[in-house]
């Protein structure tokens, strides 16, 4: 009971100092740039209602797709009627929103569903049944695989390396996986993709924006830290709840077919992102491509080996659940973020956790000043510490439902927020933080040698305990949520 209470705790702790404080002041400043809906508080009421649906997501045992199915369609009939877009009001600006965000939309639907066959293409294979010949049969085993899970993200969506990660745990851990050892693989493989472009959604977002690969490189030095923090205690947890299959079993074999299929797949995804970002940088935001090249290459290969369509069902209810959040997310009147620094940085990766990244990444892109690198470890890694904070949580637990319990990923998985705190400190203090290319349309900030224009450009607001944020309090600025042109 003291346990369930204390994380209770902290996820209120969570929501109101990282989340309500940043958000709630951007928009009330943002009140001098557009945002005419009705407050509460000074808070705008799309955030209360959007924090009643993560409330009821965490901690209320209902049906979570029912809850964010649910809260989509009551904060769009919200915005509908009793506050405006960022496209506008009314029926014209739901229309100019949706239209905004149905290519990301529709990616990230195709994705997960696709990445669910391949999941089961992959664990038909016969190559998690024979791994463990060669994996060492006590908790080094499970180490290894947290490790090839980060480098498999390294190149691969994340939400595929978690996938493919969960079927080898399924089967070398006969079936049963902890709840901890879960959470790892989620930080796995966002770590993993934390310091590549094409490694997860938020870092090719930044590619897109022109943040050049190296920028964001350097994340590597925080996320290797953070792997080993979260990958050793989970390994033993997981060595200590069922322990690695000594042997393969008898009749395993490898399906070569199968093999090639995953492969395919996964070229077709690798080879359509790095095309379409080297060479057709603007097709990107009118169709999604990157789902339609997984598609293509599952019905391609479908005549070869049939896929598991019984997995649809199941990871559409999932999508769906992860859908409604990054709906309501995107429709947040959030104008800026705090101003560029490494404390804030260190703080959106907690607001990951609660709140969809790829608005976040938009913010920063847009506002500019950050240290790529800390922002996309920040960004990436920081939604591991809830299992709906990333796309490869939502996908992870709808292969193990177990797993979709906050309390329970935050006891079990507590490695994980630690191994991020940890993992930024230690590249804050090897690297520095280093603000890196001004992105063309981003704001330009004042110099800190001209305290005139600091004092200017921002306003110091107080919250709660007398702690300042400083925010971006020019009305010329014109932020969008939802724009990176």
């Amino acid at each position: 009971m003291r346990s369930s209470a204390t994380m209770r705790f902290f996820f209120a702790a969570l929501l109101s100092e990282f989340s309500f404080p940043s958000f709630a002041v951007a928009a009330s400043v943002g009140e001098t740039t557009g945002f005419t809906g009705p407050m509460i508080a000074g808070i705008p009421v799309e955030f209360i209602l959007f924090a009643a649906v993560l409330f009821f997501i965490a901690f209320v045992h209902v049906n979570t797709m029912a809850t964010a199915v649910t809260g989509a369609v009551a904060i769009s009939l919200y915005k509908l009627f009793f506050s405006p877009f960022a496209e506008g009001a009314g029926t014209g600006g739901l229309t100019g929103h949706f239209a905004h965000e149905w290519v990301m939309l529709g990616n990230l639907l195709a994705l997960l569903l696709g990445f669910a066959l391949l999941a089961r293409h992959f664990e038909k294979s016969g190559i998690p049944a024979v791994l463990p010949k060669y994996m060492p049969d006590d908790w080094k085993g499970g180490f290894m695989l947290l490790v090839a899970v980060f480098v498999m993200s390294s190149f691969l969506d994340n939400i595929a390396a978690a996938m493919i990660g969960g079927a080898v745990a399924h089967t070398v851990f006969r079936g049963k996986v902890h709840i901890g050892y879960l959470a790892s693989i989620v930080a796995a493989s966002n770590a993993g993709g934390a310091g590549s472009v094409v490694g997860d959604t938020t870092t090719t977002m930044m590619w897109i924006a022109g943040v050049a690969p190296l920028q964001v490189f350097h994340a590597y030095a925080a996320a290797s830290v953070a792997l080993l923090i979260t990958a050793i205690p989970a390994s033993l947890q997981q060595h200590a709840y069922s322990p690695i299959a000594k042997d393969a079993a008898p009749a395993a074999g490898i399906d070569g077919v199968r093999v090639g299929i995953v492969a395919f797949i996964l070229i077709s995804a690798i080879s359509t992102n790095l095309v379409l970002n080297l060479n057709f940088k603007p097709l990107l935001e009118l169709f999604p491509f990157l789902g339609l090249a997984v598609w293509l290459a599952i019905l391609l290969s479908a005549p070869l080996r049939r896929p598991d369509w019984n997995e649809l069902p199941g990871a559409l209810r999932g999508s769906i659940f992860l859908l409604s959040l990054v709906w309501c997310a995107s429709m947040m009147p959030v104008e800026k973020l705090p101003a560029a620094s490494w404390q804030n940085a260190l703080s959106l990766g907690f607001v990951s956790a609660i709140f969809d990244n790829i608005p976040l990444t938009a913010l920063a892109l847009k506002q500019g000043g950050f240290d790529w690198g800390f922002l996309a470890y920040a960004v990436g890694f920081g939604g591991s510490m809830i299992w709906f904070g990333s796309s490869a949580g939502v996908a992870l637990s709808n292969m193990y439902p177990e797993a979709k319990s906050v309390t329970r990923w935050l006891v079990h998985g507590w490695h994980v927020a630690l191994a991020y705190v940890v993992g930024f400190f230690v590249m804050l203090f090897l690297m520095g933080w280093h603000p890196g290319s001004q992105l063309r349309g981003s704001i330009q900030p004042a110099a800190e040698s001209d305290p005139a224009a600091v004092e200017s450009r921002t306003t110091t607001l107080q919250m709660g305990g007398g702690s300042g944020l400083k925010m971006p309090g020019s009305s010329a600025t014109g932020l969008k949520l939802h724009g990176l042109n």
